[in-house]
Formats: C-alpha cells, sequence, structure tokens
C-alpha cells in the first residue's frame, strides 16, 4: 500500500448512526480518510452506503456521531468536493457544454478558470468530439463520464465517487480507474463505492465492508484477504507427474499436502511461517531432486471471497 501524505487524516466518523423512522440506516459508523488514499466503500444494496456518502457531502446534516476534518470544518471541505451521484442524469435537451458551463457556475467558478477546466476534464475523459452533443444522443457510459467531468471542474480535493464504475464498457472502466488512481497520486484524497469488487480491489489503499448499517471489517486488500484463510496456501504444477510427496512432508511449515492431480499440489503453510524463506527452501530442494517446476506460487483470495464471508 502506498504512503498517503504521511498519514495525515482528512476526515473521520465517529459513532455516526442514522435513522429513517423505524429504519436503521447506520449504525455507530466510525472511519478515517487519509489524505491522498483511496478508499473503498462495499456492501449490499441497503447497507447504508448511499447514506454515508450523503454525510460526506452533506446532503444530510441531522445523525448522531461526530464528524471530523484534520484542518478544517465539514463545511470547507465542501467547497474542495466534488460528487458523482449513483444514476447521475441530465437534462436531455441541454449539451455536454452547456451542462459543464451551468455547473461550474452554480459552483461559482470564475469563467476564465471555468474554460480551462472544461478543456480539461473533457480531454481527459475524451469528450472532446462531444461537447456539443445532447444529452439525450449520448450513450449511458458516455453520460457516466460527464457525470465525473462536472465532478472534477473545481479540481476537488476530496472526491465522492458513488458507483462510478456502473455501466461502462471494459475499456471505459479502464481508463475511469486510471484517472482515479492518477488524481489520487496528485493528492486527490478519493471515496468510492462500487459493486464490481475486483476493480476496488486494483484500485483502493483500503476498504471498508458494510452490512446492515455497521462497519464489519476495514483494512488494505492484503489484510482482509490474510484473515480469510486458516493457513497460506501455495500451488505448485509439475511438468511430469510427481510422486516424491515425501519430500515436502521434511517441511516443517508445511501442514498439510493437497494432492490436486498427478501433476498438481497444493500445499497448507503454517500462517506464522516466513513464506519467502518457504519458498526459496521448497523451490531449492526440489531442483536438487531434478523435479521439473512447471510453476510455483502463493493462493490468495481475492475480495468477492472476504466480501461473501463478512455478509452472507
Amino acid at each position: 500500500m502506498k504512503t498517503m501524505s504521511e498519514n495525515r487524516i482528512y476526515l473521520s466518523l465517529r459513532d455516526v448512526s442514522k435513522t429513517y423512522k423505524e429504519t436503521v440506516a447506520l449504525d455507530r459508523v466510525s472511519f478515517e480518510l487519509f489524505e491522498g488514499e483511496i478508499f473503498g466503500y462495499i456492501g449490499p444494496n441497503g447497507a447504508g452506503k448511499t447514506t454515508t456518502i450523503k454525510i460526506l457531502v452533506g446532503l444530510i446534516k441531522k445523525f448522531r456521531g461526530l464528524y471530523t476534518t484534520g484542518n478544517s470544518s465539514p463545511a470547507d471541505i465542501y467547497e474542495d468536493l466534488g460528487y458523482l451521484p449513483q444514476g447521475v442524469t441530465f437534462q436531455n435537451w441541454r449539451t455536454v457544454e452547456n451542462v459543464l458551463e451551468t455547473f461550474g457556475k452554480i459552483s461559482g467558478l470564475d469563467n476564465s478558470f471555468l474554460k480551462n477546466r472544461i478543456d480539461l476534464v473533457t480531454g481527459m475523459l475524451e469528450l472532446e468530439d462531444v461537447r456539443n452533443r445532447n444529452i439525450s444522443k449520448l450513450s449511458g457510459g458516455m453520460i457516466q463520464k460527464l457525470g465525473l467531468a462536472q465532478a472534477l471542474l473545481n479540481n476537488p480535493g476530496f472526491l465522492v465517487l458513488d458507483e462510478p464504475l456502473s455501466g461502462l464498457d471494459p475499456a471505459s472502466r479502464y481508463e475511469f480507474k486510471k484517472i482515479i488512481k492518477n488524481l489520487s497520486g496528485q493528492g486527490t484524497t478519493v471515496f468510492f463505492s462500487s459493486h464490481i469488487l475486483s476493480d476496488v480491489q486494483i484500485i483502493a489503499d483500503r476498504v471498508a465492508i458494510l452490512n446492515k448499517g455497521r462497519i464489519l471489517k476495514i483494512g488494505d486488500t492484503e489484510e482482509l484477504t490474510n484473515d480469510l484463510y486458516e493457513n497460506h496456501i501455495f500451488e505448485i504444477t509439475f511438468f511430469d507427474n510427481f510422486d516424491n510427496s515425501a519430500l515436502l512432508h521434511t517441511f516443517n511449515d508445511i501442514v498439510r499436502v493437497e494432492r490436486k492431480s498427478s501433476k498438481r499440489l497444493f500445499l497448507h503453510v503454517n500462517k506464522s511461517s516466513d513464506v519467502k524463506a518457504f519458498s526459496r527452501e521448497v523451490i531449492k530442494k526440489l531442483l536438487e531432486q531434478n523435479t521439473n517446476i512447471q510453476s510455483f506460487g502463493r493462493i490468495t483470495p481475492d475480495l468477492d471471497e472476504v466480501y461473501l464471508k463478512y455478509v452472507t
């Protein structure tokens, strides 16, 4: 995980709760965002993700708990905010250029600054060719790009994205992820929710899993995945049939050898082992026995498996 501005806290939620009549949307939610980090927020529908986002961006101001910031008040954060809501829509009769001009003026941006920013964000998001096209003529992916463009108009230091990758084709998702990573690298703090867990795993520095209004787990993806398996698991494959399992049992670190086929094994290794030293020693001994190793690597669970553990 990258160093995030020496782990300076950008904002913090402490024991934040929100109810709608008899429904508990958030139940004592607590987390910090660090300057320049990408924070993924995942959970099933109805878990409380959108309620959290509305609190972060100031759309909900009545809640229990504390919303504090590192060096300023939440009101100052709102001025430094870019926000892409889920299912963003625009008036069909407007053009892309008109949408961006209108949002920029509503935000109080200076005309010359706004013009430069429109040029920049339309170029960044490959919207130059549709600047004069009506919204009614845009694809869903283009509208999603326009939503991100308006969120970036004021050059925000805090970017909140609610399902930013939904409706995008693989190429557009790749570009979105690259843009988000670049913004984070420039110091922008990014908070985003997504149902596409593979994308969260790729770009998030830390992830929070939310279910039924409660935070169940927070950590970087390595921390989250390490907790899932009882032991480290290594997969080893051979070009030829391997029948020397007795050699592997000489390693004290190996808890169990699981044979998947005559050429493929899973090695279950004690969780406290030094995996780098273990890997070197196993490969060394096998090569000394003239074993034809095809591949050797550690199996790590993906975020989908971690997610299912906590929400099912």
